[in-house]
């Protein structure tokens, strides 16, 4: 009896074994072929971070397949269209190489295909003070402060503010920012200026002495200064010479016009007491 219900449950096991083999067998059967593959059009990356003003060369870039429907406008797909230009904009690892962070052939690579269009590169030496301590890299914005003597007499010398919101693009060599934006000690720093920007700073540069000011750069300001001057910088007021009006009337009569002199201003007197003696003083105005 016993081997009855193990040959019932045996059988019965097979039978539903079998049933969902061939159940399993007839799903997948009965799925649909499998998609199409995914189209793809080939489109050169940069193999590394490629810095501003570089020339791309065949080791910077490779090519690789990407999605055809989601290619970048701008993008390439042979190398010979991009090797040998310079870059107008960085272009980080692994990211399609465009159209519009290039130069065009005819402009090569290197610093003048990085200038827009009516700008000016204009370089000015500097020294650790005036380019703040090194903190004036390739892409900070300063103001450039003059000290100019125009007559050589020292009271005449004057500091004003005479360019504001000036892009620096290189600093020394470099054209492109660190990432961690640390000092970097330079001689020269290149500012973008337009052409009249740059006779302003020539002009001050070679009569005088600039100084650089950082700026923040979302400061979109202007302002407008008078300048300083050493009396006003100490609080003592410039000296004012005052002047003897004159008059002349005119005399009827057949020769003439006579020069009359107009009244002098009185001027002020102090009252100077000496034990029994009263003296006055006039007091008058170094000329």
């Amino acid at each position: 009896m016993a081997r009855i219900r193990l040959f019932a449950v045996f059988a019965i096991a097979i039978v539903a074994g079998g049933t969902f083999a061939f159940a399993t067998y007839r799903y997948i059967q009965g799925r649909p072929a499998a998609g199409v593959a995914m189209q793809t059009r080939p489109v050169v990356v940069a193999v590394a971070n490629l810095d501003l003003g570089a020339e791309l060369r065949r080791e910077d870039i490779r090519v690789i397949d990407w999605p055809a429907d989601s290619v970048p406008a701008g993008a390439f797909g042979d190398p010979k269209d991009v090797i040998g230009r310079g870059l107008i904009q960085p272009v980080v690892q692994n990211a399609p190489v465009l159209e519009g962070q290039m130069a065009s052939k005819e402009m090569g690579a290197g610093l003048p295909p990085v200038i827009p269009q009516g700008m000016r590169a204009l370089s000015v030496r500097v020294n650790d003070v005036i380019g703040v301590a090194g903190y004036v890299l390739p892409g900070t914005r300063v103001d450039v402060v003059a000290t100019v003597n125009p007559t050589d007499q020292h009271p005449d010398t004057t500091s004003k503010v005479i360019l504001t919101n000036i892009q620096v693009i290189t600093a020394g060599t470099k054209i492109e920012r660190g990432g961690d934006s640390k000092p970097v000690t330079v001689n020269v720093v290149t500012l973008l200026v337009d052409p009249a920007q740059s006779e302003r700073l020539t002009l001050a540069s070679t009569e005088g002495k600039i100084q650089l000011a950082l700026r923040n750069p979302l400061d979109k300001t202007i302002p407008a200064t008078p300048g300083v001057r050493p009396s006003a910088l100490f609080g003592f007021g410039a000296a004012t010479r005052t002047a003897v009006a004159r008059n002349h009337v005119v005399v009827s009569g057949p020769s003439s016009v006579k020069a009359v002199a107009a009244t002098a201003p009185e001027l002020p007197t102090v009252e100077i007491i000496r034990g029994d003696k009263r003296a006055h003083e006039v007091v008058r105005q170094e000329q």
